[in-house]
C-alpha cells in the first residue's frame, strides 16, 4: 500500500480534522511557508473540507493528513498542488505542525510515501518543490530523496523586512527518466 509506512500513514481529510486544519492555517509562524497573509475562518475551512473529496484531476491538488500509526494522532499535512496531467508534473509541499515532532522521521516517511503514490499511481514524470534558501531542514529532506536544485528565484519572498531567495528543486521519475 502506497500511503502506509512504518511510522505514519497518509489519509484523506475528515470533517473532524477541522480544528487541526484551523490551527495550521492560522499559525502565523507557518505563513511564510504557505504565503498566507490573513487568517482563515472555520467556516471557510469547513467548506474546504466538504469539497476535499474532489479528484486531483478535477481540482489539480490533493491534500492529505499525516497521521501517526497506532494512535491516529495528526502530525501534519502533505500536498500535491498545481497538478498538470498534460505535462505530467506536480508540486509538493509538507508541513509538520509541532516542532517537537520534527526530526523524528515523520516528514521523511511522508515524502517517501507521497513520492511512491505520485510516481506509481498518478504516473507523473516529475515533482518539484519551492523552498526558501533559509529552510535548511527542507533542503536536507528533499535532497535526501534525490531532488536537485535547478533554479534560484532571487529575493523572491519578503520575510519580515528581508527578501529571501527561493530555490526550485526537481525530481524526475527514476522509473521513466530520459
Amino acid at each position: 500500500m502506497f500511503l502506509r509506512g512504518n511510522k505514519v500513514h497518509l489519509r484523506a481529510l475528515e470533517p473532524e480534522d477541522l480544528s487541526f486544519l484551523y490551527e495550521i492555517e492560522n499559525d502565523e509562524l507557518l505563513w511564510e511557508v504557505s504565503h498566507t497573509q490573513a487568517p482563515y475562518s472555520k467556516w471557510l475551512l469547513k467548506n474546504y473540507l466538504e469539497n476535499s473529496h474532489q479528484d486531483i484531476y478535477e481540482v489539480k491538488q490533493l491534500r492529505l493528513a499525516i497521521a501517526e500509526n497506532g494512535s491516529n494522532h495528526l502530525i501534519g499535512l502533505i500536498d500535491l498542488y498545481d497538478f498538470d496531467p498534460k505535462n505530467s508534473r506536480v508540486g509538493l509541499g509538507i508541513v509538520v505542525k509541532s516542532s517537537e515532532e520534527r526530526n523524528k522521521g515523520f516528514g521523511s516517511e511522508s515524502v517517501e510515501l507521497l513520492l511512491g503514490y505520485a510516481f506509481h499511481i498518478l504516473n507523473v514524470h516529475q515533482i518539484y518543490v519551492n523552498v526558501a534558501a533559509t529552510n535548511h531542514a527542507s533542503i536536507k529532506l528533499f535532497s535526501k530523496f534525490g531532488f536537485e536544485k535547478v533554479g534560484v528565484k532571487k529575493q523572491w519572498n519578503k520575510i519580515g523586512a528581508v527578501y529571501v531567495d527561493e530555490l526550485l528543486y526537481q525530481l524526475i521519475n527514476p522509473l521513466n527518466e530520459n
